[in-house]
């Protein structure tokens, strides 16, 4: 599982923050899309330091499928409260994420 599995989650809840981004017709903030990319940073960063940890939970089906549900419901609430907040920040915190697993793989590679 574990990276392949990751990425196709996140593409996944790309894909909904995306089409919620379409369907509002929403303008991209771009210090709210660094925000999002500088969270995803941040979150790894920390994660890093209990990896095992973390990954023994993140390998749960449970976990995954509850996480994914979030990120869609965020995206759906978000797009209807606070549509260029929510979706630039998610926006810029999914591709950072993408980009992040790409960069892990081609090193482990």
């Amino acid at each position: 599982m574990g990276a392949r599995v990751d990425g196709i989650l996140a593409g996944v809840a790309l894909l909904a923050f995306v089409f919620a981004f379409f369907v509002t017709d929403a303008p991209l903030s771009t210090p709210l899309l660094v925000l999002g990319g500088t969270g995803t940073i941040a979150f790894e960063l920390a994660a890093s330091r209990h990896s095992r940890a973390v990954r023994r939970v993140w390998e749960r089906p449970v976990v995954q499928l509850t996480a994914l549900a979030g990120a869609v419901a965020i995206a759906g609430g978000g797009a209807v409260v606070a549509p260029v907040l929510v979706l630039s920040a998610g926006i810029g915190a999914l591709v950072t994420y993408l980009l992040f697993l790409s960069v892990v793989v081609a090193i482990r590679s």
